[in-house]
């Protein structure tokens, strides 16, 4: 039988990912939870610490326990995730659409940003996300032919990634980001819902094989009030 005090949490667990407690927003006292659960004031203590461990409550001396983590979905920085692994992994409702994919000459931004020259054939691929039926992100892929010859609107609208490493067996290993935000362009306003909000959150990738060569160069283009992009550090101590 389930402990009750992890019934409590998973309870609490899922108001808070149905957004039925707020970010930012005060729980209960515990005197209220007490009795709202008809248990003991120690069992609600382990709940709540362990809401506390997992990263959804922040303790806080004098005024509760304040719910911190949002409906955002967690974007790691430092990870190489698809678009698909990662709603897969949160169990979010997605979609892609194809906008633009053609075989073309590189404009001289992108022949920069892949040290290439006009006479190296790039796909270009422009995707809008969707998250429960939201257009919130804007993918702006640009990969080199000489690595990937062929490529199809099915792929693009599945997982470009998913056939780099199972159809072409390319070793996708390392990327260098760099994270940036601006304001909209016309673009980004016709593709994306983007109503009310005033910037997008640009992650700029330049992604390598494991032999170290450079294949791909993305803009990746968000809704702020979407992600959070995290990263896990740890201090190393000399």
């Amino acid at each position: 039988m389930t402990n009750k005090y992890l019934m409590i949490h998973n309870d609490i667990v899922g108001k808070i990912e149905a957004g039925e407690l707020a970010f930012n927003s005060l729980l209960p006292s515990e005197h209220e939870l007490k009795d709202h659960y008809n248990t003991s004031r120690e069992t609600i203590r382990k709940a709540l610490n362990l809401l506390s461990q997992n990263g959804y409550i922040q303790k806080i001396r004098g005024k509760g326990s304040v719910v911190i983590k949002s409906k955002k979905v967690d974007f790691p920085v430092s990870g190489l995730t698809s678009f698909k692994e990662l709603t897969t992994k949160m169990g979010k409702k997605h979609r892609t659409i194809v906008h633009e994919l053609a075989l073309v000459k590189p404009e001289k931004q992108v022949q920069s940003h892949l040290s290439i020259t006009s006479k190296d054939l790039v796909w270009q691929v422009f995707r809008v996300r969707q998250i429960d039926g939201e257009n919130v992100i804007l993918d702006k892929d640009y990969l080199m032919k000489k690595f990937v010859p062929e490529l199809t609107k099915e792929v693009c609208e599945n997982s470009i990634y998913e056939y780099l490493e199972n159809d072409l067996q390319l070793n996708i290993s390392f990327a260098k980001k760099e994270i940036i935000v601006e304001e909209p362009t016309d673009e980004d306003r016709e593709l994306l819902d983007l109503e009310g909000f005033h910037n997008v959150v640009i992650i700029k990738n330049y992604v390598y094989l494991e032999d170290a060569s450079l294949f791909q160069y993305t803009e990746s283009r968000h809704r702020p009030d979407k992600f959070r992009f995290v990263d896990f550090a740890r201090r190393n101590h000399l």
